[in-house]
């Protein structure tokens, strides 16, 4: 059991088609204690039973992160009934609707603000509040994306802040290391999630990343769960700062893959998208 004896926290599941789930279900079978949060009333409800399942009813939270009293409220809670942390999962991104559509630069001023706050400042905030309660071999982790990297159409807004979201990441390593605590990413590919229903043409993505990558096909919430369970556990204490790719090696092609069709001409496997 990797995973046995450690406790930790996980923000942002939505549903059983989350990838922050996935991360939760790989650590609870191997053996971690969790607690998980919920964003309102309303998310209570739908996630009782999937706290319920991973053992962990007693430590189902609110969290706004919007919110800075609910996160020291979360604090507080963590440590009545954990103690300390081994980890914490920040699962968490927002961008309004206006910051997903039409051009980049007209984006507003105000949608900008909320997207960084929600998906990218709260992840230093949790660090910030939480920290006087972890241990000092913990592990922080959050996700990214492609699309803070290269620019993918529809994404906008969101692609900007995962680019900040992963710089972050890279600042609170060396902040974070000097304590033993860890801090990594995970970009994973194309999942069809409750976030990802908010971009437009997204079948096409998943459509796009299945027949252009190595692997030829995508990720599952298993498959990123996994390997978030290895960035929370020891056999990764040696790992941090690092933005780690899941997306079925989507992340090294430099252009569309070529298939050779039976008299040896080219296609453009795009076409099959």
């Amino acid at each position: 059991m990797i995973m046995k004896g450690k406790r930790g926290i996980v923000l942002g599941i939505a549903n059983k088609k989350s990838i922050a789930y996935g991360i939760a279900k790989a650590c609870k079978e191997q053996g971690a204690e969790l607690a998980i949060t919920y964003l309102n009333e309303r998310f209570e409800r739908k996630l009782k039973p999937i706290a319920d399942e991973l053992e962990c009813g007693e430590r189902f939270y609110p969290c706004d992160v919007s919110k800075p009293q609910e996160i020291k409220a979360l604090k507080e809670s963590l440590e009545k009934d954990f103690g300390k942390i081994d980890f914490l999962v920040h699962s968490i991104a927002f961008a309004p609707k206006e910051g997903l559509s039409g051009h980049f630069v007209d984006i507003p001023k105000e949608a900008f603000n909320v997207a960084m706050e929600i998906s990218v400042y709260s992840f230093i905030e949790l660090a910030q509040v939480l920290k006087p309660i972890m241990n000092q071999d913990a592990s922080l982790l959050t996700l990214s994306y492609y699309g803070g990297v290269k620019y993918i159409p529809s994404y906008n807004l969101m692609g900007v802040a995962k680019a900040a979201l992963e710089m972050s990441v890279k600042y609170m390593a060396e902040d974070l290391g000097r304590d033993g605590i860890r801090v990594n990413a995970i970009s994973a590919g194309p999942i069809k999630t409750l976030a990802a229903s908010g971009i437009d043409d997204f079948s096409f993505m998943l459509k796009w990343n299945a027949v252009n990558s190595p692997l030829r096909r995508n990720v599952t919430i298993q498959d990123v769960g996994n390997s978030g369970m290895y960035l929370l556990s020891d056999l990764s204490r040696s790992v941090t700062g690092e933005i780690h790719y899941v997306d079925s090696g989507f992340n090294i092609m430099g252009m569309p893959a070529i298939e050779f069709d039976e008299n040896g001409k080219t296609e453009i496997a795009w076409k099959d998208c």
